[in-house]
């Protein structure tokens, strides 16, 4: 691979990981209601998640919306749903003062498990996996090689621009003090959850 096309892949990947979405909303979010390191499956969810979806474009899964159009258009109800739920369980997390306590708080961070199919029912996800491989892959033999090196440009700039979301959570913990700033906390993530339907919706 040339380092400038690993360059350029790079970037895009960065921009794409880094932009606001209903991955980092929530990271961000995480991030403020139970620090760095609980947040970290979370993390790799989303990124094994996009792992998952480069190899499938790859191997032509992507090639469903473009036969079955349909099939589109059931993901956006589906990623609609599923974000509005998140953001209701955002706006209603606890907000007395053991609520942000890593061991009196009721709640937990979102699992591995969740994270990785919530990638699945995510269009930005898909847009992003569909258009980094429609651009960045070579022809011929070097498509699967050229495809791997989108992988792992996604997972190395991908962890660290996601990582800034959940970093800037923990940032603002320090300033959530009171159930008054906490319960504000909630209300805006969750409006802003909600306003990420803008991705799915357009």
């Amino acid at each position: 691979m040339e380092i400038s096309l690993l360059l350029a892949i790079s970037l895009f990947a960065f921009v794409m990981s880094v932009t606001p979405g209903p991955n980092n909303i929530m990271l961000l979010a995480s991030g403020a209601q139970f620090g760095y390191k609980r947040t970290l499956p979370h993390i790799f969810g989303i990124l094994i998640g996009i792992a998952l979806l480069l190899a499938s474009v790859l191997l032509g899964l992507g090639l469903i919306f473009d036969r079955y159009p349909a099939f589109y258009d059931l993901l956006k109800v589906v990623g609609t749903l599923y974000l509005l739920w998140l953001a209701w369980k955002i706006t209603t997390a606890p907000t007395d003062e053991n609520s942000f306590s890593h061991q009196q708080s009721n709640n937990s961070p979102m699992t591995l498990v969740n994270a990785l199919l919530f990638q699945f029912v995510n269009p930005k996800a898909w847009a992003m996996v569909i258009g980094s491989i429609s651009s960045f892959t070579l022809a011929g033999d070097r498509y699967l090689e050229s495809g791997l090196w989108i992988m792992l440009c996604f997972a190395i700039t991908g962890f660290f621009a996601i990582s800034l979301w959940a970093y800037l959570g923990v940032a603002i913990r320090q300033q959530l003090t009171t159930p008054k700033r906490k319960k504000v906390f909630n209300y805006t993530m969750g409006l802003m959850t909600v306003t990420t339907l803008f991705f799915i919706l357009n």
